[in-house]
């Protein structure tokens, strides 16, 4: 298990973390989402053992992981900007990864061949932005870490090889127990593979609960009032969104379907219906709804 427990981080004055707690339950897929400089790049650093926090703790296995080359061996990172040394080759970089990794795959890397028809022996820094990512996978998925942390992980892929990337993925969390953090803000392809969410703002994390636990109690409500008949919702009805098309209300609503559904029936709309949330629409309004809703401005 990965947690982090309250874990501050300041960087000239600046709270990078602020008190931030994640807990990463084992063999499953974690989504770490959250507005650009929320903290979650500065988290990872973290779990992967590159920063340590001036306070808190950031423990794999009930252990620190900075400085600790046992719990480090069971990691293995895709940054967001992955590095490998100037001169080398995807085969130069597996004899380094292997050098670390005592679980390092070779019949894996083989076999790999032929899911990512790369030139093996050609300086990775001539590749292009999307070989470079799936060299990264290649190499990484060959070190059959315990803990895959992910941070913008297909970026730069086209379609088919994402659709690929996820499946091998899926596999290793399905056949071997991996369990992969990865944030992203592709929301849209966290919601098909994440089990868990965390989402973070300003150094803390909000929330964190499994992604069915989140669509259970926000709802999507869509309402028709007889004209001149829109009722005011009570506050404790905790609506966190309203808007309008002619006689049609759409809300956003904390609570569950059916319980949110029979509160409005009691106001006599001629027709009320919920509809699911996509992890998009809840990160956005447990941001804090219209302040992160896109803008118009007139040029």
């Amino acid at each position: 298990m990965i947690e982090v427990k309250n874990a501050v981080k300041t960087f000239d004055g600046f709270a990078a973390l602020d008190g931030a707690s994640i807990t990463v339950p084992d063999g499953g897929v974690y989504g770490l989402v959250g507005p650009n400089g929320a903290g979650k790049s500065t988290i990872i650093r973290h779990l992967t053992g590159i920063y340590r926090p001036d306070s808190g703790a950031v423990l794999v296995d009930g252990a620190p992981v900075y400085e600790n080359p046992e719990k480090k061996a069971l990691i293995a990172a895709i940054p967001d900007d992955w590095y490998y040394f100037q001169s080398a080759t995807i085969r130069d970089m597996m004899r380094f990864y292997k050098g670390f990794y005592p679980n390092f795959d070779m019949a894996r890397y083989e076999r790999f061949k032929e899911v990512f028809t790369l030139p093996e022996k050609s300086p990775i820094r001539r590749m292009s932005k999307g070989m470079q990512k799936q060299a990264a996978f290649w190499l990484t998925m060959c070190c059959r870490p315990k803990y895959l942390i992910l941070d913008e992980p297909v970026d730069g892929l086209d379609p088919v090889m994402r659709r690929q990337v996820w499946s091998l993925m899926m596999g290793d969390v399905t056949e071997h127990g991996t369990t992969v953090l990865v944030s992203s803000h592709n929301l849209r392809e966290l919601e098909d593979v994440c089990d868990h969410v965390g989402i973070m703002n300003k150094g803390k994390v909000l929330l964190e609960r499994s992604l069915t636990d989140l669509q259970e109690n926000i709802v999507k409500l869509q309402a028709v009032w007889k004209p001149g008949e829109t009722p005011v919702l009570p506050r404790e009805m905790e609506v966190l969104h309203t808007s309008n098309v002619g006689r049609v209300y759409t809300y956003i609503i904390r609570g569950t379907a059916q319980a949110v559904t029979e509160r409005v029936a009691q106001f006599h709309p001629l027709m009320v219906e919920a509809l699911p949330l996509s992890l998009e629409e809840i990160f956005i309004y447990e941001l804090g709804g219209e302040q992160y809703a896109v803008k118009e401005i007139l040029l």
